[in-house]
């Protein structure tokens, strides 16, 4: 796993959203700072905490202009079930082959419970409106990750 680290250029992507249509990076970064977090699976408890956290926070963020886009390997119809059931607010993005995680070095080798297995390490990015990347958040816990994020853009 080589994860991107802040200065980094962030790899460009197209993904399909919740409802199926198609988002970029690129379209994104014109409203603003982008925040690209990666979680592993829509509707578990860590994953669920983490982007009602975010979803709580968005008037914040849009204060900032920060868009948010969460990324993970589920398909589309859970990404929208995922995203109605928790009233979420804002882009979740489905990246079913784990390309864009393979990009930004969030794929890799995990071990639970004694298993060893490939799969999503819970990292954001915040990206700047030139594309490069703003900031790595890595150290974190799911209940307080929007306080972190909140913390380093109002920072």
């Amino acid at each position: 796993m080589n994860t991107l680290t802040a200065g980094a250029k962030a790899p460009q992507f197209t993904l399909k959203d919740q409802h199926g249509n198609s988002v970029s990076l690129a379209d994104s970064l014109k409203q603003g700072p982008v925040l690209v977090y990666f979680y592993p699976k829509a509707s578990t408890p860590g994953c669920t905490v983490q982007a009602c956290g975010l979803r709580d926070s968005k008037a914040t963020l849009d204060n900032h202009n920060v868009t948010v886009l969460g990324i993970s390997p589920d398909p589309v119809a859970k990404l929208a079930n995922f995203a109605e059931k928790q009233a979420l607010n804002f882009t979740l993005l489905s990246d079913e082959d784990h390309s864009v995680a393979d990009a930004f070095g969030v794929w890799g080798e995990k071990k639970f419970m004694g298993k060893i297995y490939d799969g999503i390490h819970r990292l954001s990015f915040l990206i700047n409106t030139d594309g490069t990347v703003a900031h790595v958040f890595d150290k974190f816990k799911t209940k307080d990750h929007h306080e972190v994020v909140l913390a380093k853009i109002a920072g």
